[in-house]
């Protein structure tokens, strides 16, 4: 039995998921079969013994749907690790092309909208005397152009939407494209055969108004709101992709007294690989000789580079920053931790969200009801109104009725709920620095109960900086940071940088320095004006057999700070505390996400002493430390398998998997590019104030989408009795097709001023 992620082409909405599901399921072999509409894929568990992914495709095609296999050379991976990711999007090249199509078709579409709407809005005016009538010869013009606007937008903009309604007929298949093809056909079809047939239609229907503004204006506006899904999605498959690319493509290997380059693909097990300042390092191994600093935040999430030596483990994808060292591959391929990373970023964003838009839900059912009922209406006015009315009488009325029900039924109202209210609210959220990958985020994260965070970058800083001054002697603070620097300008150690970048700020000049020394572990000396300083750690200053407050530099380092101390041969002169500092704005944050009613909890790879200390001062309810990328995963499936709505927030490659199994991933703006492609919401300058703004922009967004459905159902629920004239027998209420085209404007209306309201509210 093998489980395999497949990207699918030709997806729209929540019944595709469901269709395919259905489909696949049926064939001989299939175990079991999970659809994405978020994420346009498919996990699929069959038995390759009897079938293989070009069966799926034979059952799915003719549905207008296929699973895309990408090559290795496109993944730019080794045959061997293809079969791990086959998972990972169309390229990008192709997924542009697509949504730089549907582009330029709305593009074409949009002015003959905005010419339709200026028609209908005049028509309908005019008929309440509120607006002169057209004259004969622009109503001529208009009666002449319109076909040709209808007839292009329909079969060529609404090209989907037909064949929607082409499956639909001849498989039983129904979504939303079937349910816009039955609408904008009917008003099309209708208006054709009046248009054709004028003076021989004339003594049975009234031939003077057609639909082909419906047509036009129903498509346009659907086709927009899918141009604008499509490229809101475009960004799907980022994550993976740049996880791959963090991967080193060559490996610097020592061959029999040799450095030879070679691909990563051709390293094995037990080779000796030399890697230089700053390079990557190709897979994971043992340091077998050198010492050096090596940037691991890749996959701790910790700033400080991290001291490695002989013995010490090493991981692809992390890059060497001073020193030579040499070590021996121990994995090698799909068994790196960053292969294992991104195949934990794959599975949890081919994971089936349970979230799915009321309107795909319903629109398996809503189809045919509609259809059957517009049906029905012809024939009950046929069979019962022929006697008192007359067939002539009866036929015009019931076949104002078929149309009225299937153009007050067209699901422009329905189609532009969601779309609307979700554009004015990523819009609102890119204001305020939010910037929201798809509509599904905004819909689980008004939902959400417990909000994770990482330490680093997250509620602290996420470098090292200068955050405590302990001066001992009788100089100043000032000369004391000065001969510090001075020091310090000549390591390489990241602290070093830190006390630095502080000195600059302060604008705090530097002396020279003879006799500079690097204690190798320990720390540095060097002679500044006649006298020699050292700087460094304890060991350091134990050996110089000075005293210090042991108990106070203790306190300091179960606060994760790094002391870094400044002394001659007789005495200490003082110390500094190099620490990643807490941002400012992450008490209040904490405290507006209680105020919510959401629980807060820190996830690190940092002590427990450290990351207590830090939740203590920020106000955090629960820490989890010493935790791996895998850990992370696991702790949310855990709180996720209890019940709980979980967001994510972080901002390292190592929260990466985390941010794509959480219901909402949200990745800190000042964080890596895959930490952010992994999430739902990236929030602008890493400021974490903006994650209560975003679950409140949540709220807001949610509340208005439900407002929208409201209203786009209400004129179905009136409209649809109305135009099958259930009132005519008792009021002579009969819904004219034009009024029926109107109160589906109307519900577009309301939906749209709805859906920018949102505008004006604050967060």
């Amino acid at each position: 039995m093998q489980t395999t992620n497949y990207k699918i082409k030709g997806m729209h909405c929540a019944s595709c998921a469901s269709i395919i599901e259905k489909t696949i399921k049926k064939i001989d072999g299939v175990n079991d079969i999970s659809v994405n509409n978020g994420t346009e894929k498919a996990k699929i568990s069959f038995n390759t013994d009897k079938i293989n992914p070009e069966i799926f495709n034979q059952k799915l095609e003719p549905l207008g749907y296929s699973l895309l296999i990408p090559t290795a050379e496109e993944m730019k991976m080794s045959e061997s690790e293809h079969s791990e990711h086959l998972g990972i999007n169309q390229s990008k090249k192709e997924k542009l092309a697509e949504v730089n199509d549907m582009r330029s078709k709305v593009l074409t579409a949009i002015p003959i909208a905005i010419i339709s709407i200026f028609i209908m809005t005049w028509d309908i005016l005019a008929q309440y005397k509120i607006s002169p009538e057209m004259s004969y010869v622009v109503k001529e013009f208009f009666h002449h152009l319109l076909p040709i606007f209808a007839t292009y937008v329909l079969f060529v903009i609404g090209k989907p939407y037909l064949l929607g309604f082409y499956r639909f007929l001849r498989y039983g298949k129904a979504n939303m494209d079937t349910l816009i093809g039955i609408g904008t056909s009917a008003a099309f079809l209708y208006s054709f055969a009046v248009s054709a047939f004028e003076e021989t239609l004339r003594p049975f229907i009234d031939v003077n108004h057609t639909y082909y503004d419906v047509t036009i204006v129903v498509i346009t506006f659907i086709a927009l709101g899918k141009y604008l899904e499509a490229k809101s999605k475009i960004k799907t498959g980022d994550a993976i992709e740049k996880l791959l690319n963090l991967q080193a493509k060559t490996a610097l290997v020592l061959r029999d007294g040799n450095e030879i380059e070679i691909s990563i693909n051709d390293v094995v097990h037990g080779d000796s690989i030399l890697v230089k300042p700053g390079s990557k390092i190709p897979v994971d191994g043992v340091i077998t000789d050198g010492v050096s600093f090596v940037d691991e935040s890749m996959v701790t999430g910790e700033p400080m580079p991290v001291q490695k030596k002989i013995g010490d483990t090493v991981v692809a994808g992390t890059i060497n920053t001073n020193g030579s060292f040499t070590f021996k591959a121990t994995k090698i391929g799909s068994e790196t931790l960053l292969s294992q990373i991104i195949k934990m970023v794959e599975e949890a964003q081919g994971s089936k969200a349970p979230i799915q838009a009321l309107a795909d839900k319903i629109s398996s059912i809503f189809v045919p009801i509609v259809l059957a009922l517009s049906f029905v209406t012809l024939a009950v006015w046929l069979f019962f109104g022929t006697g008192p009315l007359g067939f002539s009488q009866a036929l015009s009325f019931g076949l104002v009725s078929f149309v009225g029900i299937l153009v007050i039924a067209c699901p422009c109202a329905l189609g532009l709920a969601t779309p609307t209210a979700i554009i004015v609210g990523v819009g609102k959220g890119a204001k305020e620095g939010i910037l929201i990958k798809d509509a599904a985020t905004l819909e689980k994260l008004h939902k959400a109960d417990t909000v994770i965070v990482d330490k680093t970058g997250t509620i602290t800083i996420g470098k090292p900086t200068l955050v405590d001054i302990k001066n001992l002697s009788s100089i100043e603070d000032v000369h004391l940071i000065s001969i510090l620097t001075t020091l310090e300008k000549k390591s390489e150690h990241p602290i070093a940088h830190a006390i630095v970048a502080y000195a600059e700020e302060k604008n705090i000049k530097t002396s020279e320095v003879t006799n500079f020394e690097n204690i190798q572990g320990k720390g540095l000396k060097g002679t500044i004006d006649n006298t020699e300083y050292f700087v460094g750690n304890t060991k350091l200053i134990q050996d110089l057999n000075l005293s210090f407050d042991h108990q106070l530099i203790e306190k300091f380092t179960e606060e994760g700070k790094t002391p870094v101390i400044l002394a001659t041969k007789e005495k200490v002169l003082g110390f500094v505390m190099v620490a990643d500092e807490i941002k400012k704005e992450s008490i209040q944050a904490v405290t507006d996400l209680h105020n919510l009613g959401i629980k807060v909890i820190m996830l690190t790879g940092d002590n427990e002493k450290t990351a207590k200390y830090i939740a203590s001062l920020v106000g955090i309810d629960e820490v989890v430390a010493h935790v791996l990328p895998e850990d992370k995963l696991t702790k949310i499936k855990e709180l996720q398998s209890a019940g709980h709505i979980v967001a994510m927030a972080g901002d390292g490659v190592n929260d990466a998997p985390a941010l794509a199994q959480a219901d909402v991933g949200i990745a800190m703006g000042t964080g890596t590019d895959v930490a952010i492609e992994s999430a739902g919401i990236t929030l602008l300058h890493g400021d974490i104030s903006k994650l209560v703004k975003s679950i409140k922009l949540s709220k807001m967004t949610m509340r208005g989408i439900k407002q929208n459905l409201f209203w786009a159902f209400i004129y179905n629920v009136v409209g649809i009795p109305l135009a099958a004239g259930v009132f005519y027998p008792m009021f002579g209420w009969l819904l004219n097709p034009v009024f029926a085209g109107m109160a589906m404007a109307l519900s577009s209306v309301s939906v749209v001023s709805n859906s920018l309201r949102i505008k004006s509210k604050k967060l």
